[in-house]
């Protein structure tokens, strides 16, 4: 019959029960492909990230590792070389990079006394004793150590005349004098020759080698030296490196002086007898007929 028919300007639908089964399909198949890529992210996402920018190192060699001391010994001059590794070209091209070179001699107690004038007599009325300081100290720099960080850090780690600790042992007495006594000891190191500085001793030679020359006075005590170097970039500090210097006495001071250390009683007897001989002797020779 025609009115059961559909009318002839409506279109017939397909059945939709296909396109829900190939849409399904479809989006089975994105979650399997993207599945092995959301758990790849996932894992790079837990892993801790890692900065691909190196750490500035340096090392550090001396001309010689052992200084000879000799009768006519009048100082001497010793040489440092130095390479820098992974730094900034433009900084360093700029003066970002700051090298400070140190030479400590051994550390023993150091004592300073204070003299006064009393019924005409200069005696000592007080004195103080500075624990573990350095016997000797020489410091070369990019330039002035003051300008190349913070006081604070200066003293923190000991570096620069100025910024030594110096500790009293055992003081009991008037603090103010403590600044007084610091002053005279450097004064006095100073004035000796035994604590030395030099704004411009380290000197960049190529763009990742430096040279640094510390000065050896002539009576620089024996023992085991010290060479540190410091490295900073832009006031920063950023790594330190030492290496070991030997002074010893050769010949016949070295001699006299392993006697006196370790035959101390046959060193004195000796000593008394040679000064009663040359006496006895220099008497004889120029007496009077």
């Amino acid at each position: 019959m025609r009115g059961f028919g559909l009318p002839e300007h409506f279109l017939a639908i397909p059945d939709a029960k296909p396109l829900r089964t190939f849409a399904g399909i479809a989006l089975l198949a994105a979650t399997l492909l993207l599945a092995p890529l959301a758990a790849r992210a996932q894992v790079m996402l837990d892993q801790p990230t890692t900065s691909t920018t190196a750490r500035e190192t340096m090392e550090i060699g001396t001309s010689t590792s052992e200084i000879a001391i000799t009768s006519d010994f009048t100082g001497a001059d010793l040489t440092i070389f130095g390479a820098l590794s992974n730094t900034d070209q433009l900084l360093l091209a700029i003066g970002q990079y700051d090298i400070v070179v140190v030479l400590e001699g051994p550390r023993e107690n150091a004592t300073v006394r204070r003299k006064e004038r009393v019924f005409g007599i200069w005696v000592n009325t007080r004195s103080m004793t500075f624990e573990h300081v350095p016997e000797a100290y020489s410091l070369s720099s990019t330039r002035a150590v003051d300008n190349i960080t913070t006081p604070l850090e200066l003293s923190d780690r000991g570096i620069g005349v100025d910024h030594i600790p110096l500790t009293p042992l055992g003081f009991v007495g008037n603090v103010g004098d403590v600044p007084e006594f610091r002053n005279a000891f450097r004064r006095l190191q100073k004035t000796g020759g035994l604590y030395e500085s030099d704004p411009a001793g380290v000197r960049f030679v190529s763009s990742s080698l430096f040279r640094a020359t510390l000065r050896i006075p002539a009576d620089v005590p024996n023992g085991v030296h010290t060479v540190r170097a410091y490295l900073f970039k832009s006031g920063k500090f950023l790594s330190e490196k030492s290496l070991p210097l030997r002074v010893i006495k050769t010949g016949i001071e070295q001699t006299i002086t392993d006697a006196a250390h370790q035959q101390p009683i046959a060193y004195g007897v000796f000593s008394v007898m040679l000064a009663l001989v040359t006496g006895w002797s220099a008497s004889f020779m120029f007496r009077k007929n």
